[in-house]
């Protein structure tokens, strides 16, 4: 599959572009490349991606999840945008194709994005978390009336009601009827005489919000928890928009992890590794006994079987391993200066090549052909 194109170089804009200039760019390229309009190939292809970058630059949410991750930061959110042929008219025009305004239908609210951090043990087994975030909801005091509580909002005189007004304007499709909504109501088809004093008639305040959130086992850093109704409300009664949760893990002193491997890098010291021992390794379930043959060498790797990450959508954990270096003492005491030189005597001082092997051959090669 094709990778997608950066959204602002497929509007031909800036990544610092105002609202007024993607409206812009959009507008110009939608009028260009709309398939009832254009018929080359590639059109239609051209417009729908132009849609879809506009969809997802001109909304505040999607714009800043698209800033700081890209693509993947989009992930879980509705990018699919097709505004269609009326509305491009809608755009230039004002009216759409059947020549009603759509302005007072209801439509979806905005999403919102809360940034959840997480310490590693609770990304990887789930915890029950409380957040608290702010959104735009539906006023308190008026409940959306805009009006003061024990009054009630007028009919508009300007539009008697409809909530839209009428003019013909001339295009070059010839005389249309444009449909707007009416500037003195904003197309609610009322009039607040005494505005509600928490919202100043809007019907909309800003609110704290507080809500428990799961976080499933498994979560790494990157991931959308959507909250489905938890986003704005929806202009003219439309349905809210949803809440995406995007986790953040924060490091562990000494574990890694890799998809659903934990890493562990554990030092042991000489005698460890010549002559064996048995272990107490931590884990993130506890201390797990690990037997060390005699002659481990550095670099050594052992595998712990299902001490690892909950796979997310399914049963089961991955495992851990344990990545082993051998410590070299730095000082010495006298007795045990005394003992490694007996030992080294018992060894002998010959030095011994290694033999090269297949993988220094490939080494060699790929750093000839950077060269």
């Amino acid at each position: 599959m094709a990778e997608k194109r950066d959204y602002y170089e497929a509007l031909g804009v800036g990544r610092d572009a105002s609202a007024d200039a993607l409206r812009s760019a959009y507008r110009r390229l939608a009028k260009q490349y709309h398939p009832d309009v254009n018929h080359e190939p590639g059109a239609e292809d051209r417009f729908k991606e132009i849609n879809e970058a506009y969809g997802v630059l001109s909304d505040d949410q999607r714009r800043a999840a698209y800033d700081r991750f890209g693509h993947a930061g989009l992930k879980g959110m509705p990018t699919d945008f097709d505004f269609g042929l009326s509305d491009i008219f809608e755009e230039f025009f004002g009216f759409g194709m059947g020549g009603r305004r759509r302005r007072g239908a209801p439509r979806r609210g905005a999403d919102l994005r809360f940034d959840l951090r997480l310490e590693f043990q609770e990304a990887v087994f789930g915890a029950e978390k409380e957040i608290e975030f702010v959104r735009r909801d539906i006023c308190s005091r008026c409940r959306g009336t805009g009006a003061e509580p024990g009054t009630t909002p007028m009919r508009c005189p300007t539009c008697e009601g409809s909530g839209e007004v009428r003019q013909v304007r001339q295009t070059f499709l010839g005389s249309m009827v444009n449909v707007t909504s009416c500037p003195n109501c904003g197309g609610r088809g009322e009039v607040v005489s005494s505005p509600c004093r928490v919202c100043r008639s809007s019907g909309i305040e800003q609110q704290k919000v507080v809500r428990q959130i799961a976080v499933p086992a498994g979560v790494d850093d990157g991931t959308q928890i959507r909250v489905t109704g938890e986003g704005e409300p929806g202009p003219n009664n439309g349905p809210r928009g949803d809440l995406y949760v995007v986790v953040q893990v924060l490091p562990h002193p000494y574990f890694r992890r890799r998809k659903e491997e934990i890493l562990l890098d554990l030092s042991i010291n000489v005698a460890q590794s010549a002559l064996g021992s048995e272990i107490m390794v931590p884990t993130l379930d506890g201390e797990e006994k690990l037997r060390v043959p005699a002659g481990t060498q550095p670099g050594k790797v052992f595998r712990l079987k299902g001490k690892g990450v909950p796979h997310l959508r399914s049963n089961g954990r991955g495992d851990q391993l344990v990545f082993i270096s051998v410590e070299i003492p730095k000082s010495l005491t006298p007795e045990q200066r005394e003992l490694f030189e007996q030992l080294a005597q018992t060894l002998g001082s010959e030095v011994k090549p290694q033999a090269r092997s297949l993988l220094d051959d490939l080494k060699d090669l790929i750093s000839g052909l950077v060269d």
